[in-house]
């Protein structure tokens, strides 16, 4: 019932969206062109479609022959403006999911900026010569060289609704902005039928590629030094796992976890969630109270980048807890996907 009375805001919203798309549409509002290339990540719902692992798999593939930067807004930091993370980053300096990816990525920069046209400028004054921009499919202000847009596989956006009422940030005709289609979080086992009737169902104009990608875990990884580095999910098949999460959708997280330990105790926390020593007191209490011996603390890579900033004395939260990664993979076309990343990338870096 209280839903329904969300619907007339969702109805303005939605008018606010069409006047803003129009006015760049028209090029009443100008978005800026860079001449070096700009990537952007984006997706039109609220959260969980897995843009860090996709903005990851980027960073991998293009490091090596470019001196590029990812860009990112950095939500929940308590810095402002344009910042640069140092080799030392913290949460909230630059935010969980721009630190995550500096501490896997070292040699590469990583920089917020709620202003990402500033922000793009201030990078290419320091010598970059490619940026990523995680999470900008709405910011109009850069008009990105190439554009990804991630679809959840799990949420179809032709049945999904404007905000509140809704996830949706825009209206789905927004999706025809895109290069590329990313449908993410695709079972690994996905019939070509499928495939095939989401495809359709997107209406991919004849200029955009549609690409199929799932998420894949590795193993679990210690956060601490402190903690035993050689167990493994295996072990715990008689064991007990104490998971905490911070992230916007756990389903498939959960459905992983109990192919390996059929006593999982999750406590699950809001999407960004900030770690505090009463919070960590409750998962060590958590801990304490489950019977079994074998038994492990769990978190996400995200998490746990926020968690090991803590001034954590507790020796055995040290020792128990583990984060487990995770990296995107294609159902196929994987070639195909990076030739066209990478052909953009080597036709647009000599504009310079």
């Amino acid at each position: 019932m209280f839903r329904i009375l969300l619907w007339p805001i969702s109805l303005l919203y939605g008018l606010v969206t069409q006047i803003r798309n129009f006015l760049f549409d028209h090029h009443i509002l100008k978005p800026k062109e860079f001449n070096i290339p700009v990537i952007s990540v984006g997706n039109i719902t609220v959260g969980g479609t897995g843009k860090t692992p996709h903005v990851e798999y980027l960073v991998k593939l293009l490091k090596d022959e470019n001196n590029l930067a990812v860009l990112s807004r950095g939500y929940k930091r308590k810095t402002k403006g344009f910042y640069i993370a140092g080799n030392y980053p913290k949460p909230d300096e630059i935010g969980d999911e721009p630190c995550q990816i500096k501490k896997k990525f070292p040699s590469v920069t990583v920089a917020v900026d709620a202003n990402r046209v500033r922000g793009i400028q201030k990078l290419i004054e320091q010598g970059i010569q490619l940026v990523i921009l995680d999470d900008a499919f709405q910011h109009r202000y850069v008009k990105p060289g190439l554009s990804i847009l991630l679809v959840d596989f799990n949420r179809n956006i032709n049945e999904d609704y404007l905000l509140p009422y809704g996830r949706l940030r825009e209206q789905v005709v927004a999706k025809d902005r895109a290069d590329i289609m990313i449908i993410s979080k695709t079972p690994p086992n996905i019939k070509p039928i499928d495939r095939r009737i989401i495809h359709k169902n997107l209406y991919p104009r004849p200029y955009q590629k549609v690409f199929f990608t799932g998420l894949r875990y590795g193993n679990i990884k210690a956060v601490f030094k402190e903690a035993v580095n050689n167990i493994s999910l295996q072990d715990l098949k008689n064991g007990s796992i104490v998971l905490f999460t911070g992230i916007a959708h756990t389903k498939q997280l959960l459905e992983y976890l109990n192919g390996f330990c059929e006593n999982i105790i999750h406590l699950n926390y809001p999407d960004h969630a900030n770690y505090n020593l009463n919070r960590i007191n409750k998962i060590i209490n958590t801990f304490n109270n489950v019977k079994n011996t074998n038994k492990i603390i769990l978190t996400t890579e995200k998490d746990a980048v926020k968690v090991s900033e803590l001034p954590i004395e507790h020796n055995i939260f040290k020792q128990k807890l583990f984060f487990l990664p995770i990296e995107v993979f294609f159902i196929d076309e994987e070639r195909d996907f990076n030739n066209q990343i990478i052909d953009y990338v080597r036709k647009n870096k000599g504009n310079r």
